[in-house]
């Protein structure tokens, strides 16, 4: 029976690495995937932290078109926080309507520990919920982000979307939030 799927983490904990490999499993047995990246990152290829690549169909909107689903046997998508409440309810319906597995991977809060509209959604419709487990400087499960500036010095307030890797975030776990934050 078809789901859908919600695999959060915080950074650096290896969801694109994860969304290709299950991607890549489906292709080999001859399923035809669908692979969706939110328009907002301004990217259109999924890329992963270890070097992996993939091209993704790069979408904006609140609705997505129902025929781009015909013959798939898996959606995946990555930066799934970056979705809108409609898109998350029409991912569900894809899963409903149409037997189709869907499978997002995203954070689950910002630098602030806010949710993000999409995870919030994500969380409250999947079917399952799944952490991808990293970890912290102090050995802890890394469970929340810090944004950090070009000197590595904490940001404490901004937009809720900036783009970006190891260069701007920095993976910690609750304790070391609250400590860094506060």
């Amino acid at each position: 029976m078809p789901k859908l799927f919600y695999y959060y983490s915080a950074m650096n904990a290896g969801k694109s690495t994860n969304l290709m490999q299950s991607a890549h499993n489906y292709e080999e047995r001859g399923m035809r995937v669908l692979t969706l990246l939110p328009g907002i990152v301004g990217k259109t290829e999924i890329v992963s932290r270890i070097g992996l690549r993939r091209d993704a169909i790069v979408f904006d909107g609140d609705m997505l078109d129902a025929s781009m689903f015909e013959s798939i046997s898996c959606v995946f998508v990555d930066e799934a926080q970056f979705l809108s409440r409609n898109q998350v309810i029409f991912l569900a319906g894809v899963v409903d309507a149409m037997d189709i597995p869907v499978l997002c991977y995203g954070l689950r809060t910002d630098f602030m520990g806010e949710p993000f509209e999409g995870s919030k959604y994500l969380l409250s419709l999947a079917d399952e919920i799944v952490e991808i487990k990293t970890i912290c400087e102090c050995s802890k499960k890394a469970t929340m982000n810090i944004r950090i500036d070009e000197h590595k010095e904490l940001v404490k307030d901004g937009e809720q979307v900036q783009i970006g890797g190891n260069e701007s975030y920095v993976s910690v776990c609750r304790a070391d939030f609250f400590k860094m934050t506060r």
